[in-house]
């Protein structure tokens, strides 16, 4: 055998093991400081970004306040500075950053706790620092006479805020206005009035609705018998409950007294719903330009009976 045969390399064993060593110790020696240089970096970026995260997730472009808040455009009805008022909650003590965890919850909780504030739909992050709320508002529809002035509700009977910022004596003078109530509600602005003659007459004032203004309605009150409830109680078969749900009529600015019964809530059998009483008055008004008797008269109208034929005999 020749010398040459002699000195070839065995294909197994330690040559094969070597031979990518010897690349990267060769030509493949840039690509290993790459690496190696890479490595080092990264370990070093981390290393520094703990320590800097603070610092630059604090930074101004990163802080949240009622400047970098967007909400839902408010309703005519509003005037306060919602989003102001909002940030002075307890819920948002503290700094507030973008990159908080539990930024969005913070937000949600807080804004639904606002007593103009039915429903907080959805909160969302933009950057560089920019929040988006979406909200759905309260609205009111009835203004409840306590002694002491005017406190509004909405057709739920929430009471909402009442301030002079919130609503002036014109503005106030322009709902429907519930009468006799004797004293002010245990709860605050934002929980629901607990009297079932506030929740009825709120009802019933968001069932009038523009339909108010155009029958030159003055108040509503809640009645202390129903004109009707021997009769009806009898024939329904409900009498006892129909002695506790409040029974309401409403007053024109003439003076003339409408029985409007139940509450819509009530759901009382034998009950026209609201919405066909509403249709019953403004029958009547379209064929007497008035609510109100012969000359302006005072005159009492039962509108569960109005427009019904007499039955035949």
């Amino acid at each position: 055998m020749s010398a040459a045969k002699k000195q070839e390399p065995s294909p197994s064993g330690p040559v094969w093991l070597g031979s990518p060593l010897k690349w990267l110790l060769g030509g493949g020696r840039p690509v290993l400081i790459v690496l190696v240089l890479s490595g080092v970096l990264c370990g070093g970026g981390t290393l520094a970004w703990v320590k800097l995260k603070p610092q630059i997730l604090g930074s101004p472009e990163y802080r949240v306040g009622p400047e970098q808040i967007e909400i839902t455009p408010l309703p005519p009805w509003i005037h306060t500075d919602i989003r102001a008022e909002v940030f002075r909650s307890p819920t948002l003590d503290g700094p507030l950053l973008l990159m908080d965890d539990d930024l969005i919850e913070r937000l949600a909780k807080a804004f639904a706790q606002h007593p103009w504030v039915a429903k907080v739909e959805s909160v969302a992050k933009q950057f560089p620092a920019l929040v988006k709320v979406s909200l759905v508002y309260r609205q009111p529809v009835c203004m409840v006479e306590v002694p002491g002035g005017l406190l509004p509700v909405n057709e739920e009977g929430v009471l909402l805020p009442s301030t002079n910022a919130d609503f002036s004596p014109l503005e106030a003078s322009r709902y429907p206005r519930l009468v006799r109530i004797e004293r002010t509600p245990a709860v605050s602005t934002g929980g629901r009035w607990g009297d079932p003659r506030v929740v009825g007459a709120a009802e019933i004032a968001a069932a009038l609705g523009p339909a108010w203004e155009r029958m030159r309605l003055d108040r509503i009150e809640p009645l202390a018998v129903d004109p009707a409830a021997g009769a009806a109680g009898a024939a329904a078969g409900d009498s006892s409950r129909r002695a506790r749900e409040p029974i309401f009529a409403v007053f024109t600015r003439g003076g003339s007294r409408i029985v409007w019964g139940y509450a819509p809530g009530a759901n009382m059998l034998g009950e026209a719903p609201a919405a066909e009483k509403v249709a019953r008055l403004l029958q009547y008004l379209a064929d007497h330009d008035t609510l109100d008797g012969p000359q302006g008269k005072r005159q009492e109208l039962d509108v569960r009976t109005l427009g019904k034929a007499a039955p035949s005999r």
